[in-house]
């Protein structure tokens, strides 16, 4: 299992959370604001050079308005099964 932030499963994860930020129609200052963290922060994150743990990833969901479940599963549909 490749743990890199430059893998192409995590690529799409910072992929996803762009798109539910802009779907939310949010910006990353705005983000940050509700994250209480720069815009920086974001920025990193969704650019991949930052990795989230688990509970940061749940916040950031929080912040732009989906679920942690609705993401992972936007990331692998196969987490429906479960």
């Amino acid at each position: 299992m490749e743990k890199s932030i430059y893998s192409a499963e995590y690529q799409r994860l910072c992929q996803l959370l762009r798109e539910a930020r802009h779907e939310a129609g949010l910006t990353q200052v705005q983000v940050a604001e509700r994250l209480g963290v720069p815009q920086s922060f974001v920025s990193k994150y969704e650019s991949g050079e930052r990795r989230l743990d688990v509970v940061e990833l749940r916040h950031a969901c929080v912040a732009v308005g989906v679920s942690l479940r609705s993401l992972l599963t936007r990331l692998d549909p196969s987490w429906l099964q479960e």
